[in-house]
């Protein structure tokens, strides 16, 4: 509950902080300053602290689970604004409401991460989705922008109703719309019932861009600031994950032989269409669209396992993919060209910068040291131990995959030559990328420094 009302708070200041505050820089330190606030109120209450004691009738549970992943996501947000929230200037004018509307975007991974009833379950996708409809069309001179805040808003808009349809079929089946007292009868599965789930799967599918629910996210990606991306496609993405797999452990274990084969099917699809549609990409930003697709395959892995193991790796896998993105991210957002090309001989401009991001790639990749490779290893732990051997077989051969379009960009930076345009970079920012870049490796080695706020 902390960190629901103080980033429900902070959203609400720093819309109103553009009146007050003229210079960009103190509304960005407004923004820091505030941030830090929602993650102390966090570690407090994941310490069993809580500042405010409010009576949610079995809707919201702020158990180990919920609040560890309110504090990754909230610490994922500061590393992006250390990184990126300068380039958030070059946007548009509404500087403050942009944090804003990052503010309000936690607030709905508050209750994305700690509902227990359907209906804060649906609140908490559409105070996610509406800000993010905001930021991608943030830029009004770019058309791809406008073109890409569009397509998101009609598909996001389908896939709501699709939820709201498998709400209103589960609450016809069962009666209630906690997700903790959803039991089906011991003579059979009603038909409302699981229709119902299976729409409740479709519209999250939709939501962290699994296959075929994927089409949306290439141009979206792309079309949107590139600032705004990082956002979406890390801290949003690993909330839906989280959100996905609160349902399904607490609503629908008890009915896998419902669901299981069709969550194995869109795990196979996701990994194979992303990981093969971005080999043949040429820009590198529309390379890491489809990696977050394949990478959402991966993290699908945990829906389908539904094991202790498989939330410990969903959330060391949360907090890995969102700051080797975070970090790629913030450097892309600096260049001039986008394409792979626009890299060749970078790592003789940028020793450092370069260094860091070959972790972070190494990272996404998978490869050992890193937070990616124990993350990645969690999540086919827990599939073998589900039973099901191909999938992981699958997984497996579909990583490997993604070594080639990740060491394409590593190969640009070090063995081509190119006269790479010069970026401006400050010492604060050489510090914070390595510091990230530091911190992936040692949840690489130390997995139990993350993982112990599970249990303790």
């Amino acid at each position: 509950m902390n960190a629901l009302i103080f980033s429900a708070i902070s959203g609400v200041l720093m819309m109103f902080s553009g009146f007050v505050l003229k210079s960009n820089a103190a509304i960005r330190t407004l923004a820091h300053i505030l941030l830090l606030a929602v993650i102390i109120a966090t570690a407090f209450e994941l310490r069993g602290v809580p500042f405010f004691h409010i009576n949610t009738t079995g809707m919201l549970q702020f158990d180990h689970f919920a609040l560890l992943f309110t504090l990754i996501a909230s610490l994922s947000t500061l590393v992006f604004f250390l990184l990126s929230s300068k380039d958030m200037e070059k946007v548009g004018v509404s500087y403050a409401e942009y944090f804003a509307l990052i503010f309000f975007v936690l607030s709905g991974v508050v209750i994305a991460s700690s509902f227990q009833s359907l209906l804060l379950l649906f609140l908490g996708i559409e105070i996610i989705s509406i800000p993010l409809y905001i930021l991608t069309g943030s830029d009004k001179r770019s058309l791809k922008s406008n073109e890409a805040s569009l397509k998101y808003f009609l598909m996001g808009a389908f896939s709501t109703g699709l939820m709201l349809m498998g709400i209103a079929l589960i609450y016809g089946a069962t009666g209630t719309f906690s997700t903790t007292l959803i039991q089906a009868p011991k003579e059979g599965v009603p038909v409302l019932l699981s229709t119902g789930m299976l729409l409740l799967l479709f519209s999250l599918s939709f939501k962290v861009s699994a296959a075929p629910f994927h089409f949306w996210t290439p141009d979206v990606y792309d079309g949107a600031p590139t600032v705004f991306t990082s956002f979406m496609a890390t801290v949003v993405k690993a909330a839906g994950f989280i959100a996905f797999m609160r349902l399904f452990s607490d609503a629908f274990r008890d009915i896998g032989s419902e669901w299981k084969l069709t969550v194995a099917i869109i795990v196979a699809a996701t990994l194979f269409i992303g990981n093969i549609t971005a080999v043949f990409q040429q820009s590198v930003k529309r390379m890491l669209a489809y990696s977050s697709i394949a990478q959402a395959g991966f993290m699908m892995l945990a829906v389908y396992s539904l094991t202790a193991e498989a939330k410990e790796g969903l959330i060391l896998y949360g907090a890995a993919y969102s700051l080797a993105t975070i970090g790629i991210f913030a450097v892309l957002i600096k260049m001039k060209d986008y394409t792979f090309d626009g890299f060749n001989g970078f790592a003789r401009q940028q020793p450092l910068i370069a260094a860091t991001l070959v972790i972070f790639l190494l990272s996404l990749a998978g490869i050992p040291l890193t937070a990616g490779f124990l993350s990645k290893f969690f999540m086919l732990k827990a599939t073998v131990a589900a039973g099901n051997i191909w999938l992981a077989v699958f997984a497996v051969i579909m990583a490997a995959v993604s070594v080639y379009y990740y060491f394409r960009l590593i190969q640009a930076m070090y063995f081509k030559e190119g006269n790479v345009p010069a970026i401006e970079v400050s010492p604060a920012f050489k510090i914070t990328l390595i510091s990230v870049a530091a911190l992936t490796i040692v949840l690489g080695i130390y997995p139990n420094l993350l993982l112990y706020w599970l249990y303790f």
